[in-house]
């Protein structure tokens, strides 16, 4: 992987990062003359503030990192956008605790999205693998993160739902797994009426990728992620501003392909299955319309409120059939609602689930993996505003408040009701750059639910 070396060598400019008091004790043993820079430069150990350090030849000797006094692995990641090129080694080593966490975010940070740039500004700025990283892992990790950014940040034109669905299946091929594909009118030979409904229109047939992996007898574990590769909106058509960013609306199934990955790289005690509909919203003479009913693979009928509103239709359809399983656990990914983006802001996925124990497990995670997740309530009470006088379901509430919790309790009509399901709306989207994480795609809330299920299923032997 690139932005790693496995040894030092004579040029390799040593990285000190340093947190709390430790700078003040650190800084008394340093030569006199880098004390005065230092001290001249007015460097502090502030959080994110980053000194380099010459050496006589005027060429830097030494990078100094501070930490601030309570760090996070991010804060890792900051000399890897800030220095030049060059070769570097953190000197003392990282806790060893954290050394592939450090790594992780380190390789993330030399994440470029340069597809399309004639002259890619990369430099290399190399990391001397930290002696405790698990190399591996790290390099499953970062590789299925930065997939997933990938195929978030690819233009609509370049990704539709056949170039999504290849992505799966090249995945699938990697790690051993089988695969299936539904498309166009198969879908409702299959019975798969929502998601034919919504992809319809596009000239690019929608289809459902379907990959099953592991031990048949292991617990079953099943993701499923909103695969719209653009939503014009439909009939009900986004203002241009509202387009703009709408290629990003398959982030969901870019997450659980990441998820995937993670769980496969590290062979977990499951039966996994992912399903991802894939479909582009788009407007035409056979557009799906608001006003229409249609009867969802559950059976259950729903009024169209509104044709922007179809996530959770396309979603639907792939619930209630991961459902039919038995799974032990059903999770979902997707880019749902501007309704949780009002309520917990762009970087702050929301989380949904039946099972609080569960729920507030993820949340510890992603405290302690710097990938945060916050819970939002199933309100029950709320369940009311979809309903519709003439079907089974309406698309859209009712009223416009709570727009992410009426959303979440569409999907759980298509789940058991005594089955442990989570549910996650998340931006998979950076809107501005912060360490590690470029503005752009991201893959949000992935690393904290792996933490929970290595826990929760692990590998054997």
């Amino acid at each position: 992987m690139d932005g790693f070396a496995t040894r030092s060598n004579p040029g390799t400019i040593p990285i000190t990062a340093l947190s709390g008091k430790k700078y003040d004790a650190w800084l008394k043993g340093r030569p006199a003359a880098t004390r005065q820079w230092l001290t001249a430069n007015g460097f502090t150990n502030e959080r994110g503030k980053l000194a380099l350090v010459p050496g006589k030849d005027g060429k830097i000797a030494h990078v100094v990192l501070g930490l601030g006094d309570e760090p996070t692995l991010w804060d890792w990641a900051v000399p890897a956008t800030r220095v030049p090129a060059g070769r570097y080694v953190f000197d003392p080593a990282p806790p060893a605790a954290m050394a592939s966490d450090i790594a992780l975010a380190w390789a993330l940070a030399t994440y470029r999205f340069d597809r399309y740039k004639t002259k890619p500004k990369g430099k290399a700025v190399v990391l001397v693998w930290p002696e405790a990283a698990d190399r591996t892992r790290v390099t499953t990790m970062a590789e299925a993160i930065m997939l997933g950014r990938d195929l978030v940040n690819t233009p609509a034109g370049d990704l539709g739902p056949a170039e999504l669905c290849d992505a799966g299946i090249a995945i699938a091929k990697r790690w051993g797994a089988t695969h299936e594909l539904v498309i166009g009118d198969g879908l409702l030979q299959h019975n798969y009426p929502t998601i034919h409904a919504v992809g319809r229109a596009s000239s690019r047939a929608p289809r459902l990728f379907d990959l099953r992996w592991g031990d048949p007898a292991a617990p079953k574990l099943t993701l499923v992620g909103k695969g719209v590769c653009f939503d014009s909106g439909g009939l009900d058509l986004k203002s241009a501003s509202g387009m703009r960013l709408m290629k990003k609306d398959m982030g969901g199934a870019a997450s659980v392909l990441a998820l995937a990955q993670f769980v496969m790289g590290a062979g977990l005690g499951v039966r996994l299955r992912v399903l991802v509909p894939a479909v582009e919203n788009s407007v035409s003479s056979n557009a799906y319309r608001p006003g229409d009913v249609i009867k969802t693979r559950k059976g259950l009928t729903v009024e169209i409120g509104n044709t922007d509103a179809e996530g959770r239709l396309i979603l639907c359809d792939a619930l209630a059939e991961a459902d039919t399983e038995d799974p032990d656990l059903i999770i979902d990914y997707a880019t749902l609602t501007g309704a949780a983006r009002v309520a917990l802001g762009t970087d702050l996925p929301a989380l949904f689930t039946t099972d609080d124990a569960f729920a507030a497990a993820v949340m510890a995670a992603g405290k302690r993996c710097a990938d945060p997740l916050w819970q939002l309530p199933l309100h029950a009470p709320y369940r009311k505003h979809i309903d519709s006088p003439i079907a089974d379901l309406n698309n859209v509430g009712s009223v416009s408040e709570g727009g992410a919790i009426t959303a979440a309790l569409f999907l759980r009509e298509f789940v058991g009701k005594r089955r442990r399901w989570a549910h996650i709306d998340t931006m998979a989207w950076n809107v501005a750059a912060k360490p590690g994480r470029p503005s752009g795609g991201e893959i949000m809330g992935v690393r904290a639910m792996f933490d929970v299920l290595a826990a929760r299923y692990p590998a054997k032997g």
